[in-house]
């Protein structure tokens, strides 16, 4: 039997599923490939308040009868937005399946109420005020919009209070109209499934919408370099986020980045992690690897008392300077393999874990990579290649934003 089956409805709805044969539940999400980056100025934040208006209802139920409903099977649902997609999904036992995906389906289709949008808004605006009450999440807006402006990848995936604030429910219609057409949609299943069962489920529930071909455009994406201080003196630590460019989600270069930056800067047993936090010089130090739509970025998060930051700043440039100078040897990269793999495998083992990454992986590559192959990927890296991404996307330099109390910061030595 099969393990993947791929189909595609006559208007243009993807339909994917993985079979897993462990699996006692069933994972379930709709992959709509958009998010801030689709938006414009003036709309920013609006694919995120669109998640928040699905859950409001449809023509058939409203949002206390979509909570119902779900919770009538025991599904476990819930929805997120990034930069570049926004997706749906739920988690059931398979026998209550068909009704917990009707409800989805059901949403997927929302009502978009005037009344409700007038509701939501002051929701979505309260959310908006509680991350700007955190540092590091100030400090990683501002340092996303100075590194990739006036690239799209700069745009807030919250937007902003004046932009959220003067949306319109008409700008919220026409924005579903142009980018949830069905041939931007990837339906996808992972666990215990019987395929012939979610094609004619998906063909009842889904076989009738209608919309636009969406468009994106995906101009290269080179990071400014830029330093930028912001003071926010009632805040007891420095907060820092510095980015550097990185191998896009198409590139193969992919795994030898993640391993890259695990091993600069995983919470444990990383770089960063001797260097800075077990000499107790900063509370957290810490590396991501963000693969995008023909872009891609490294992340440093730092925080720290405030009289050590322009120090501690210097402190990670230098780490990175020697990665740079020295390249990662076999034993150090033999260790961090087996932290990725460790957790891919776990990730794996639920079938939600599985649906993310056969989501995001159809949606952009029009392919399936199952979860051997993923590991397969990751320990054919060499240090050759992490060498050559060290080249191609040197880091530093990078852009840095500190938040926080101390404004004399000066920016680090690169050289």
């Amino acid at each position: 039997m099969s393990r993947f089956h791929h189909t595609q409805l006559s208007n243009g709805l993807n339909v994917i599923a993985e079979r897993v044969d462990h699996a006692r539940s069933i994972s379930a999400g709709f992959f709509v490939k958009t998010g801030s980056r689709d938006e414009t100025p003036s709309i920013a934040g609006i694919s995120h308040f669109l998640e928040h208006m699905a859950f409001k209802g449809s023509d058939k139920r409203d949002a206390l009868a979509v909570n119902r409903d779900f919770d009538k099977v025991g599904a476990k649902h819930n929805a997120q937005t990034s930069e570049e997609d926004t997706v749906y999904h739920f988690t059931s036992l398979p026998e209550y399946l068909p009704p917990a995906f009707e409800v989805l389906a059901d949403i997927m289709r929302p009502k978009l109420d005037a009344t409700d949008f007038d509701v939501e808004k002051q929701v979505i605006l309260e959310e908006i005020k509680m991350y700007m009450d955190n540092a590091m999440s100030v400090a990683y807006e501002a340092a996303r919009e100075l590194h990739f402006t006036p690239h799209p990848l700069g745009r807030s995936v919250l937007g902003t209070l004046e932009s959220v604030g003067a949306l319109t429910i008409e700008e919220m219609r026409d924005y579903y109209a142009r980018r949830y057409g069905p041939s931007n949609i990837v339906l996808a299943f992972s666990g215990r499934i019987d395929w012939p069962a979610l094609v004619d489920l998906a063909a009842e529930r889904c076989g009738d919408w209608t919309g636009v071909e969406a468009k994106r455009v995906t101009p290269p994406a080179k990071g400014t370099g830029k330093f930028r201080v912001i003071e926010r003196a009632e805040d007891n630590q420095q907060s820092v986020v510095m980015i550097a460019d990185a191998p896009s989600l198409e590139s193969p270069d992919r795994y030898a980045a993640q391993l890259l930056a695990t091993a600069l800067g995983d919470h444990t047993g990383s770089r960063l992690y001797w260097t800075l936090i077990d000499p107790g010089l900063a509370d957290g130090a810490e590396v991501s690897y963000q693969d995008y739509n023909q872009a891609g970025a490294f992340y440093t998060f730092l925080g720290c008392d405030p009289a050590e930051a322009e120090a501690n700043i210097q402190k990670v440039v230098d780490v990175y300077k020697k990665v740079r100078d020295e390249g990662i040897a076999s034993d150090e990269l033999e260790v961090v393999k087996n932290k990725v793999l460790s957790r891919s495998v776990l990730r794996g083992e639920r079938p939600m874990g599985r649906l993310m990454s056969i989501g995001f992986t159809w949606s952009y590559r029009r392919e399936y990579i199952p979860l051997e192959t993923e590991i397969e990927a990751f320990q054919r890296v060499t240090p050759a290649d992490v060498k050559r991404v060290l080249e191609e996307w040197p880091q530093p330099p990078m852009t840095i934003t500190t938040v926080g109390p101390k404004t004399s910061i000066n920016p680090p030595d690169f050289s």
